[in-house]
């Protein structure tokens, strides 16, 4: 089956194609990073508007360059959720109507779920089961994983994910948006333990997190400072370390609640540099391994959303003609692929 990929829950418009037995035949990317980089921020009107004006002439593009015929195409997925409401239903509209216009089947891709399965991409994937790491600007999650479908939830952020205390602190120490590849390249300049900052959540049990109190403190640490750019450095050095040290702690108590011994880090901030360091270190001490998607794949992108359609239209599960956005939607209410019926 050949499936038609549509990500459009929030600032990147991706679209992909995938094709059983011959892998990820094409895919691109519209990043609105230069749209929204003036308001410091998503504005989600302006990001919906743009999906609308960039997600045909991308669907085309992609079909152009793989080759195909539109008649070949066997399924269409989309992001339904979560994301931003209006975002949501452009991909939703559009990726619906062309199902309907081609005849074949749509379904409605949890956003996590592509992630969460975005190593099976690349040419060695993760074997199930296997503990997952979700770390973007929206999300932190630790989810044991068995199988398509079979999630178990360990570990939520309490407050700001941490791709959102990336970006605040950054914002904090002037950096503008979008603020983590910016922190992280400052961070690189800066001296470890200079300062010193807490590792929230990890003096009591439980995999839950917190970030919130990590940017005030960086705020608080700034504004006490000389303000020098080496301080400047050595405060985004403190902060990254903090992060990295708390998704260490908390990876290895849910290897040890689980039992597992692979682990797999997916979205935007499994790009950093540092944690991915710390993250292998860890799971080298363990006799355990690590598996991250390619970097064009940690971001949100089609590619993860059209293979994660293809399973579950592989197994049966389709929408129907009404329109389905989620904005909030939880990993655990998703059937098992081996649950749906054919």
């Amino acid at each position: 089956m050949l499936v038609l990929g549509i990500e459009t829950s929030c600032d990147e418009t991706g679209v992909a194609l995938y094709a059983g037995g011959r892998g990820l035949l094409g895919h691109t990317l519209f990043s609105q990073v230069d749209l929204h980089a003036r308001f410091g921020g998503v504005v989600p009107e302006l990001a919906s508007r743009d999906h609308v004006s960039r997600l045909l002439p991308l669907i085309q593009e992609v079909i152009d360059n793989t080759g195909i015929n539109s008649k070949e195409i066997g399924g269409v997925a989309y992001t339904a959720g979560p994301g931003l409401m209006g975002a949501l239903l452009v991909g939703a509209v559009t990726g619906r109507a062309l199902a309907w216009t081609w005849g074949v089947p749509a379904v409605g891709v949890h956003h996590m779920e592509g992630h969460l399965l975005a190593p099976m991409l690349e040419e060695e994937p993760p074997a199930f089961p296997f503990l997952a790491l979700l770390v973007s600007g929206g999300h932190t999650l630790l989810v044991e994983v068995d199988g398509v479908g079979r999630y178990r939830l360990l570990g939520d952020s309490i407050d700001d994910a941490v791709g959102e205390a990336f970006d605040k602190t950054a914002t904090v120490l002037g950096l503008g948006y979008p603020g983590g590849p910016a922190l992280a390249a400052l961070a690189r300049q800066g001296t470890s333990g200079r300062y010193r900052f807490p590792r929230p959540m990890t003096d009591r049990p439980g995999l839950d997190f917190s970030f919130s109190g990590l940017k005030t403190f960086a705020l608080n640490t700034w504004k006490e400072s000389g303000r020098s750019e080496q301080e400047r450095a050595d405060i985004a050095r403190a902060f990254e370390d903090a992060v990295a040290d708390t998704m260490v702690i908390k990876c290895r108590r849910a290897l040890d609640q689980t039992g597992l011994g692979t682990l797999v880090v997916a979205g935007g901030v499994g790009a950093n540099r540092c944690l991915r360091e710390r993250l292998a270190g860890l799971m080298q001490e363990r006799g355990g391994r690590v598996y991250y998607p390619r970097a064009e794949f940690c971001t949100d992108n089609g590619a993860m959303i059209a293979y994660a359609g293809y399973r579950r239209l592989q197994a049966g599960q389709h929408e129907s003609l009404s329109i389905r956005a989620i904005p909030r939607w939880s990993l655990e209410e998703l059937p098992a692929v081996g649950d749906i019926a054919m």
